[in-house]
């Protein structure tokens, strides 16, 4: 199932950080992020949990199975 990138901008931003920032955080490039985001490359399953951990929400939200 595909990451619905626009959905980590949205949360990204709601915490208020940039690409840069959530990068480090994740310790991954700034272009890996960018493309998580543009909807070209989906993150691994390790990946998709910190993300969900640091932006406070569930893997089915990411994906779009739900939509809270």
């Amino acid at each position: 199932m595909a990451l619905r990138g626009e959905r980590v901008a949205e949360l990204r931003k709601e915490l208020g950080m940039n690409q840069k920032q959530l990068a480090e955080i994740l310790g991954v490039a700034h272009n890996t992020l960018s493309q998580w985001e543009s909807n070209s490359k989906d993150p691994s399953t390790a990946m998709l949990k910190r993300l969900c951990e640091i932006l406070g929400c569930t893997s089915d939200y990411l994906i779009g199975l739900v939509d809270i």
